[in-house]
């Protein structure tokens, strides 16, 4: 019930929020927030540290805004041509990558996602280089609702994030979800009780990309481009860092970790320039050019004192209150 009432206020500050705050900066956050629950799934409930995330995120983005751009494709078919080649790169690179454990296999995901990478940088007429591609127009949702404007974009993004988010706690708790924890867990145990751990793992692998890749496709229908900065492995690290800031293998956690992350690196400077003003100090104007540092700070504090990110840390100190 608590979790209900949770996900119900959520949901209504969702729903308000476009009326107070700017509908792009919003989406922006969803798309994160959905890429981070995506990573989530995978290292959160299956202990896979992947650090080739970028790939799936950066390939699905580039392929449903070639679809918008280039191939006249209409909107769902161009975000589902994105989330389907950032399935079809997950399942290449899950099927090389899973017989390995460990740094291994977090090493093998990071080579094939930096290929993916050169490989962007190198096909130009796909990407557009290092100039990225530009221009993607938002078309209309059904041939018939125009979402030129931000604010009907923004209820059509945070229903398909909703939707999303739904199903990854669907997958959690389903019998699948179940064997996932378990080999987590203990895989040799999972093993030893007949359950074919390569196949669990390759699906986790390839639904965490397929929904990594409707977060990047969103991203660029919301923002109207995109560029090799989405495939760049710092990406891969970004959504580390919301994973285990927010709290890894929590629901929530992932969630919180990416508006924190993602508001730090857009408002810290408007946030310094308002310091600024109000204390007559002007080193706090400079602020905005320091978000690396700060980002990096928060992570320290985390590894430091909230090992189980912030909400992991609230889920436990309440969990150590309960009556046994």
């Amino acid at each position: 019930m608590n979790k209900q009432i949770g996900y119900g206020l959520a949901l209504s500050i969702a729903l308000a929020a476009p009326f107070v705050g700017y509908p792009v900066f919003l989406m922006k956050l969803l798309c994160f927030a959905l890429f981070a629950c995506a990573f989530n799934l995978l290292i959160g409930y299956t202990g896979l540290l992947s650090f080739g995330h970028a790939a799936f995120f950066g390939a699905a983005g580039y392929v449903a805004g070639n679809a918008l751009k280039n191939w006249g494709l209409p909107l769902e078919l161009a975000v589902l041509a994105g989330v389907a080649a950032a399935a079809l790169v997950g399942l290449v690179m899950g099927a090389l990558a899973i017989r390995r454990a460990g740094i291994y296999f977090s090493m093998i995901t990071l080579a094939l996602a930096q290929m993916v990478y050169f490989g962007g940088l190198r096909f130009t007429d796909f990407t557009g280089g290092e100039d990225g591609l530009q221009g993607v127009p938002r078309g209309k949702l059904l041939g018939a609702l125009d979402l030129s404007s931000d604010l009907t974009l923004y209820f059509v993004v945070l229903a398909v994030a909703v939707l999303a988010f739904a199903l990854i706690v669907r997958t959690v708790h389903s019998p699948f979800g179940q064997v996932l924890k378990a080999i987590k867990e203990n895989e040799p145990r999972a093993i030893s009780l007949g359950y074919d751990v390569e196949k669990y793992k390759l699906v986790a692998f390839v639904l965490s990309a397929a929904l990594a890749g409707l977060a990047g496709a969103l991203k660029t229908v919301v923002l109207g481009f995109e560029t090799l900065t989405d495939l760049h492995w710092t990406m891969s690290g970004l959504v580390i860092l919301m994973t285990l800031v927010g709290g890894m293998g929590t629901l929530a956690g992932p969630l919180l970790g990416a508006i924190v992350i993602i508001a730090l690196e857009n408002k810290l400077g408007d946030f310094g320039t308002l310091l600024a003003n109000g204390t007559g100090i002007e080193w706090f104007g400079t602020l905005g050019e320091a978000v690396s540092m700060v980002t990096g700070l928060i992570f320290v504090t985390c590894v430091l004192l909230f090992r189980r990110g912030i909400v992991g840390e609230i889920v436990a100190h309440f969990g150590r209150r309960k009556p046994a």
